[in-house]
Formats: structure tokens, sequence, C-alpha cells
């Protein structure tokens, strides 16, 4: 990696659409999740309008590899932001309710576009020494995206399009920082030969860690505010859980990182796993007092983003070139299984308890924690 400003405003610009993907999330699951539920939707159904958004996903990843091959990587990224800020802003224009199925399919596809040439991109930037740190800089800028969106809900709030078209604005800021020619593209070469199932054998541990975090990410984003609401929080408040849980995201990647590069890894993922499991089965217990919930969702944020962290680190050392792309294409397909289940799974379960959001979680990291110590290697 050379010096200089160039290498710095490209870094800058892979973290900002790193930060745009998690904000564009953050904010428009649970606004559309809260809108459809005052339009008279129930659970089941919100469930399945933020399942299109991993069918977006599914469509989307086994066709990057090609697509980047063939347009480069800043064309789709600018390509991605663009249609992300005009599918954002289309949702309150769109009076049959129906018509928002397709629109958040279609942000699945711009999304797992951002999402995967993000990851390759900062790996491209970095060095096996600063792998980790590039890596938990990275969680990070995704963890604020996903913090500042809840907070722009909370204080715009949710009627009207005021906090769609907030949005669709801050989305197409982004657009600049990766047009311009001073950021230096990276040349993926021709797209890989191999096939999604040689990367499945390669790299399970990965592919169940993108899945786990997807399928929690999503339903939590779809579903703690109205959990929160139903336990005696208000509208302006509920949102301002997600923040929480994403502000410890942010500020505990950065040592999560740093144990990353100092002790055996597959020992830091299963302790990991058990604090966000352990967690998570704490948060009915706690809804009572906010200082409370906002320090166990801060914790809990922080140690189960970190599982994804310490991946993305190992993913990023193991494979290069189109190797990586492919594999990220391929952990972008299991990204979207899990936003598939994520969602589906968890509206099911609340509708069998009121508590039933945390017990998938804990549920989910459970399973996790066991594929995971029972393989032999990555």
């Amino acid at each position: 990696m050379t010096g200089g400003s160039a290498p710095l405003l490209a870094r800058a610009a892979v973290i900002a659409v790193a930060a745009i993907f998690g904000l564009t999330y953050s904010l428009t699951a649970p606004l559309i999740a809260i809108d459809l539920a005052q339009r008279g939707l129930g659970e089941t159904a919100i469930g399945l309008n933020a399942a299109m958004h991993a069918v977006g996903v599914l469509l989307t990843a086994p066709l990057l590899p090609h697509l980047v091959a063939r347009f480069g990587a800043r064309r789709m990224v600018v390509g991605a932001l663009l249609l992300s800020a005009v599918v954002v802003s289309l949702f309150p224009a769109m009076p049959l309710v129906w018509l928002w199925f397709p629109l958040r399919l279609l942000l699945g596809c711009a999304a797992e576009t951002l999402f995967v040439l993000s990851e390759t991109w900062i790996n491209h930037l970095s060095t096996d020494e600063t792998r980790a740190r590039a890596m938990a800089t990275y969680t990070a800028a995704l963890s604020a995206g996903f913090a500042v969106g809840p907070f722009i809900l909370s204080v715009a709030g949710t009627e009207g399009a005021r906090s769609y078209l907030i949005g669709s604005v801050l989305v197409l800021c982004a657009v600049p920082l990766v047009a311009t020619k001073r950021v230096a593209a990276p040349h993926f070469g021709e797209a890989p030969k191999a096939g999604t199932s040689r990367y499945l054998l390669l790299a399970p541990v990965a592919i169940a860690a993108t899945v786990l975090n997807a399928a929690i990410e999503t339903a939590g984003m779809s579903f703690l505010a109205l959990y929160a609401m139903a336990a005696g929080w208000t509208e302006a408040d509920a949102p301002r859980l997600i923040t929480a849980l994403m502000v410890g995201a942010i500020l505990l990647q950065l040592p999560i990182g740093w144990l990353g590069d100092r002790m055996d890894r597959r020992r830091l993922v299963t302790m990991l796993g058990v604090i966000s499991a352990a967690g998570a089965l704490i948060w009915p217990l706690v809804l009572e007092s906010a200082v409370l919930t906002y320090a166990t969702l801060f914790i809990w944020g922080g140690a189960f983003v970190g599982i994804y962290t310490i991946m993305l680190t190992v993913v990023g050392s193991r494979f290069k070139g189109t190797d990586l792309v492919g594999i990220y294409a391929v952990m972008g397909i299991a990204w979207g299984v899990g936003a598939l289940l994520g969602p589906s799974l968890a509206g099911l379960m609340m509708g069998f308890s009121a508590h039933g959001l945390p017990i998938f979680a804990a549920l989910a990291c459970i399973a996790f924690c066991v594929f995971q110590v029972t393989r032999q290697s990555d």
C-alpha cells in the first residue's frame, strides 16, 4: 500500500460507503416496519416485506463478480448509491402497500452491491499487518451508519415522507466521494471460475457467522423498536435502543480487533458468541430500567458485531484477488439467507411469545457457537 493522500482518500470513500450501507438499512428497516404496522399489517406480513430485501441480496450476489469484472467497482458502487437514493424516496410515494415489496427487493439489490464491494475494496487497501485494525475500522463505520439511521428516525419521526427523504439525501452525499477520479478503484480482474460450493467448503465458519449476523441484525432492525414499544417504551424512545446497540458496536470494535491480533481467533469468536447469547437472554430482565437497557445493548452490540469483525479478518487474510470477490459474493448470499430467515423466524416467535425476539437471538448465537467449536478449521 502506497503512502500519500490518495490511499487515505480511498479509505475515507470506502468507509463512507460502509456507513451509508448501514444507515440505509437501519433507517428503512424500522421505519418501514412501523409504517406498515400503522397501516394495519401484522408481524408476519412485516417480516415477509423485510424478507424481500434478502431476496434482492440473493438475486444480486451470484452476479456481482461478473458485473464488477465488466463494469468496474466504481461504476457499480455509484450505481448502487443512486438506486438506493431513488428507491428510498419512492416508498412514501407509493399508496399501494403491495408496491413496497418490489421496492424492498430493489433496495436489497443495491445494498448487496455496496456490502460486497466495500468489504472487498477495504481489503485491497489493507496489509496483513494492519488487516484486523482495518476491518475493525470498517465494521465500526458500518455500525456508525446503523446507529445514525434510528437516531434520524427518533428525531424526524415516522409520519410522512421526512425520514425517507433525509435518508435519500444522505445517500446521494456519498456519490461524489466515490465518483471522483482522485479515488483509485481496485481492479479485480476476471471473475472467479470457481462455484459457490468451493467457498462454502473453504470457509464454513465465516459463512455461518455471516448468516448469524444478518439474521439477528435484520430481525433486530425490524422488530427491536416494536418489541420495546410493546414493553412500554414510547415511539420516540424505542428507536434509540438500536442506536445504543450500535454505539457499542462502534466503540468496542477496535479493542476486539486488537484482541484478534493477539489471541487465538477461534477462542475469541466462541467467547463473543457466548456473551451474545447470554446478553440476549437478559434483555427482558432490564427493560424496566432505561440505564440497564442501554448498558446491556451497548455491550451486547459490541460482542455480537465483534464476531463478524474477526471473521472478516480471517477471510481477508486467506483470500486474494478474484477469489476475494468470490468469497465475499458467497458471504453476500449467506447474508441474504440470514436476512431472509431472521425477520421471518423472529416475527413468528414474537407471535408465540412477548419475548420472542431475544429468545430467537439467544438460540441463534448458541447454534453458531456449537457449530463453530465442532469445526476443525475455518
